[in-house]
């Protein structure tokens, strides 16, 4: 989950790594603030002189430095240079500043109200809500959308117990999954929603999310009948898996004469609780 860290009154863009269970944070805002530069082109210029020095020095920080998308002041998503907390703590020591020991209070109580989130859930449900109600998601829909994260992450975990590690197979397998219930893979779909780096989930409707929840518990179901040794098999667990929605997605559509799979996304977050479109 992407979010936005306030210190000094200043934001800090940040990512939530769930395998590494740590955040990623956007190293120029981390320089803009530590540098007091006057706009983030400075803190950029600054950003790239250190990382030259850093690298001529041979240390590990520019190495463990990644690059992920996160939205701008523009509204777009660029790649942007990322460090783990403990690399931003040693980014800290390396920017001669009077912020450094404030930031690294910062930074420990961002990293224990996570922590504390890990030991008691309820916390991070929390967090979700408020994260989705500050984006004008309706109720229902949030109710809904925490439910499916509870549910993906059952069945990532079975997977990874699996000895699935790698999000390249996660996506594979996902991808599985959701076109035999909707009949369009992952990219389809998205580019029927009209997105690009957008989470698929974060727009669909409610109805759409009960469905693709209804895949996903499934497959956790059958994998943890028949924990299947290959990953074609794992592939064949899913597929079945999502042909259960399937299965309900005919029903729901003939019952009600709707259609589920549906163009509509969080542009207009009130029709995400409603499903509106007709044959």
């Amino acid at each position: 989950m992407s979010d936005i860290k306030i210190f000094q009154e200043k934001k800090v863009r940040t990512q939530w790594d769930e395998k590494k269970e740590d955040w990623w944070f956007s190293v120029v805002d981390v320089v803009n603030i530590l540098t007091d530069s006057k706009d983030f082109l400075t803190a950029r210029k600054y950003w790239n002189k250190l990382k030259q020095r850093l690298n001529e020095e041979g240390s590990e920080l520019v190495t463990n430095c990644h690059q992920l998308k996160m939205q701008s002041s523009d509204g777009k998503f660029y790649l942007t240079d990322v460090l783990d907390t403990k690399g931003i703590l040693r980014l800290v020591q390396s920017i001669p500043s009077k912020k450094a020991e404030p930031f690294k209070v910062w930074l420990a109580q961002v990293g224990s109200e996570r922590l504390d989130e890990i030991v008691d859930p309820q916390k991070a449900i929390d967090r979700g809500v408020e994260f989705y109600r500050q984006k004008g998601y309706p109720a229902e829909w949030i109710t809904q959308r925490l439910l499916t994260i509870k549910m993906r992450k059952e069945l990532t975990d079975e997977w990874k117990e699996l000895g699935i590690e790698k999000e390249s197979d996660y996506a594979i397998l996902t991808n599985e999954m959701t076109k035999a219930w909707s009949g369009l893979s992952v990219q389809e779909y998205k580019q029927l929603k009209n997105l690009k780096k957008e989470n698929l989930r974060d727009n669909m409707t409610n109805i759409e999310l009960v469905l693709n929840m209804l895949a996903e518990v499934t497959t956790t179901a059958l994998s943890k009948q028949e924990k299947s040794q290959t990953f074609e098999e794992n592939q064949s667990v899913a597929r079945r898996g999502g042909g259960v929605a399937k299965t309900a997605k005919k029903k729901y559509e003939k019952e009600l004469g709707q259609k589920i799979i549906s163009p509509v996304n969080a542009k207009d977050k009130n029709l995400l609780e409603v499903k509106k479109d007709k044959k």
